[in-house]
């Protein structure tokens, strides 16, 4: 196996639409994480072994930055092209991806750390493998309250109760 390096993203287009996030890699493609991202303050834990990719936004939502932690699988040729951006932790390793931004192993786990009066924007957290996908927004204190149920991922009014898939 080969030795990975870390990798710098670069800023790519993002859409926050109902049921999901989507982003725009630099060579065209695009990646849909699905489901409307789970309010949590502050700091995430990813469940142990999953893949984690971890999104930094503008404010508005419409462009930022996407990080892999440990992907030990995409080749540092792919990421440049896509423009997304890897670190590579050691145990008990810390790094800060984006001012206010802190990754840390814990144990076959992550945890992804939010400092909202550093971050001006938003932090999601998708946490993935064969089985399952998670995705997280990272909110100040005071925000999550505001945050669950009460709003879509778009910011627009929670889902329309007449549709049974959740999406208006």
């Amino acid at each position: 196996m080969s030795t990975r390096t870390n990798v710098a993203p670069s800023t790519l287009p993002v859409d926050l639409v109902d049921g999901g996030v989507v982003v725009q890699y630099l060579d065209g493609r695009e990646t849909f994480y699905n489901g409307v991202p789970e309010p949590v303050e502050e700091t995430v834990t990813s469940p142990p072994g999953k893949e984690v990719h971890v999104l930094v936004t503008d404010p508005d939502g419409v462009e930022g930055v996407m990080t892999y932690v440990n992907d030990r699988n995409t080749h540092e040729d792919i990421l440049e092209a896509t423009g997304v951006g890897r670190v590579m932790l050691e145990a008990q390793d810390e790094e800060e991806l984006f001012p206010g931004v802190t990754v840390e192993t814990a144990g076959y786990a992550v945890d992804v750390t939010a400092d909202f009066e550093t971050v001006d924007g938003r932090v999601f957290v998708f946490a993935e493998d064969e089985l399952s996908e998670h995705a997280y927004e990272l909110v100040a204190p005071s925000a999550a309250e505001n945050a669950a149920g009460n709003e879509s991922v778009d910011g627009t009014e929670g889902p329309d109760e007449s549709n049974d898939n959740g999406v208006p």
